[in-house]
């Protein structure tokens, strides 16, 4: 991997984190457009990158995560549903996930899908729907669960937990930010644990490329993370369910 191309798929990183159509598809994507192969290495760094963005939420949200015990506490136990399966099942998902470019053109459109019909079924939810701070526990749970879903590339982290917060009675706006604090212990295990896995054999431009995507993926994010609350809280989720159908048959058509 070039640098040029690591700034790219940073930035891409940084944009799709915190929408609902899966930062990892786009990347196992971008990669495939620009000849990229999936190298053990181009793995970790699809992995790590995503720090960079989720540290641009503690950047954010520095005062949440400090003074709200309480809504960390939902945060935690949701986390564990992933965090016990993508411990358990790492090497299978590195394996046979990342880098498979027909299961992600698949997610992008059945989750595209599934978006249109969720979208439909919450489309009534009350403005008056609970905070983050009156979820119970098993409600949190029943977020981590549908977080799980996310660990096949191009089904998106942020749509299986806006739509599980969601499905718990959440305002679209707490599920969105719950989204978001969520991606910090999931981003965090997921990255720490692969690089333990690879045991930091990396050369020095390697490093150097994991540092230009740290950077990039967190300034892009900044962006993104204040742009997305804005709109949610103004329009649908339709055009992303739109997105994604539309993505998926661009890709089957250029590599059916």
């Amino acid at each position: 991997m070039e640098y040029t191309q690591a700034i790219f798929l940073s930035i891409i990183e940084g944009i799709t984190e915190f929408l609902p159509v899966s930062s990892t598809g786009h990347l196992i994507l971008a990669s495939k457009l620009l000849h990229i192969p999936q190298t053990e290495f181009v793995k970790s760094f699809e992995i790590t990158i995503q720090l960079g963005a989720i540290l641009a939420v503690v950047f954010l949200y520095f005062k949440s995560v400090i003074n709200s015990p309480e809504t960390w506490k939902r945060v935690l136990v949701a986390f564990m549903p992933s965090g016990v399966i993508g411990l358990l099942a790492y090497k299978f998902i590195k394996t046979n996930f990342l880098g498979n470019l027909n299961m992600v053109i698949i997610s992008l459109f059945v989750g595209g899908v599934a978006m249109f019909v969720l979208e439909e079924l919450f489309k009534n939810q009350s403005r008056q729907a609970k905070l983050i701070k009156n979820l119970s526990l098993s409600e949190s749970v029943t977020i981590g669960i549908a977080q799980t879903v996310s660990m096949i590339p191009g089904v998106s982290r942020a749509m299986a937990t806006i739509f599980g917060g969601l499905g718990v009675g959440l305002s679209k706006k707490s599920a969105t930010e719950f989204s978001f604090l969520l991606a910090i212990p999931t981003m965090l295990a997921a990255t720490s644990f692969d690089l333990m896995k690879t045991r930091f054999l990396l050369d020095t431009k390697e490093y150097f490329i994991l540092l230009i995507g740290f950077i990039g993926a967190f300034v892009s994010a900044l962006v993104t993370v204040k742009g997305l609350l804005n709109f949610v809280q103004k329009h649908s989720f339709r055009v992303f369910a739109v997105y994604r159908i539309v993505l998926a048959f661009f890709f089957w058509l250029i590599y059916r």
